[in-house]
């Protein structure tokens, strides 16, 4: 096959998937928000089951749903009946995925939810399944044609499910009001963890922060933003309050025969940006290529009085 052939063949398969889930928002009722007002109210855990590819995005929506805010498991359903349906608490809600809703290995577990009358959602796409007759509620997801030439691995079906999932997660992250903070004490690893340490724990502090105070001559000034080098110096009063700052750019605007003798109110930028020290690395990072700057003051809440300083390079190096 011409590569450009090979190309246009991944692009319809893409289309595909696309038009399955605007086949998905068309066909979508009630039952999605019935569903999220059962997790919503849910005492327990929330228990993803599946099996074989519905498994895998069972695994993966579990996750989605434990770091925002919603603890949830993952049980595959040819395990459960040899042990681990024992993990299911009389609290717990379950989510099963199955395109036919018809897998013989889910059910032992729907048997035991019934039992031990645990709330059962179904993701599927036969509205008459086994599963979706004995589900609470069922969300169906349109029963068309996979993505799979052969129309036999699981392909637009489990992407329905996976955007399915992950809007579920995402309604029951705002329902439970989940902030960045929260998303920190779950995801401290890796780069997203790092980018959401706050800038208090990476700041330059003490004697490495660049300050002088605006009595001073721009002669004093230039040795002090050369010896640190982050590019700008900060500029305090008498009580240590952040008056200005004076950057690369203010040079080059005020160079001239006297430049060294200047006082530094006159060369200064008034008012500089500044971010509370609770603040993370991720919203320094976007402040400063917001506004095209290489450097923060860092501040208390209420207090102009600097605690520190972080520099571009300083949120890059964390990642």
């Amino acid at each position: 096959m011409p590569s450009k052939d090979k190309l246009n063949s991944i692009k319809n398969t893409i289309i595909e998937q696309t038009e399955a889930l605007s086949n998905m928002i068309n066909e979508m009722d009630n039952s999605i928000l019935k569903a999220i007002n059962l997790l919503n109210k849910r005492k327990g855990k929330i228990i993803i089951t599946g099996l074989g590819k519905s498994g895998h995005i069972g695994r993966k929506i579990s996750a989605t749903l434990s770091s925002t805010g919603s603890t949830a498991i993952y049980i595959n359903c040819s395990e459960a009946s040899h042990g681990d349906l024992g993990m299911i608490e009389k609290n717990d809600v379950i989510i099963a995925l199955s395109k036919s809703g018809e897998t013989k290995e889910m059910i032992p577990l729907i048997n035991y939810a019934k039992t031990y009358k645990n709330k059962l959602i179904a993701i599927t796409a036969i509205s008459n399944s086994f599963l979706s007759k004995n589900a609470h509620v069922s969300c169906l997801i349109p029963n068309i044609k996979e993505s799979c030439p052969l129309n036999l691995a699981p392909t637009t079906s489990t992407t329905m499910m996976l955007v399915l999932g992950d809007a579920i997660a995402i309604e029951l992250m705002k329902s439970k009001k989940f902030k960045k903070e929260d998303f920190k004490k779950n995801h401290p690893g890796g780069m997203l963890g790092k980018s959401l340490l706050a800038v208090e724990n990476i700041m330059h502090i003490g004697k490495n922060i660049p300050l002088i105070n605006i009595s001073e001559k721009m002669s004093t000034a230039l040795l002090k933003m050369t010896s640190n080098g982050f590019g700008c110096v900060g500029v305090v009063s008498n009580d240590n309050e952040l008056q200005g700052i004076i950057t690369d750019g203010d040079l080059r605007r005020n160079i001239s025969k006297n430049f060294l003798k200047l006082p530094i109110k006159t060369v200064m930028t008034k008012k500089p940006l500044t971010i509370n020290r609770q603040k993370s690395v991720m919203d320094a990072l976007e402040i400063m290529n917001r506004k095209k700057i290489t450097a923060l003051f860092i501040t208390e809440t209420n207090s102009n009085k600097p605690l520190g300083i972080l520099h571009i390079h300083d949120c890059l190096k964390i990642g």
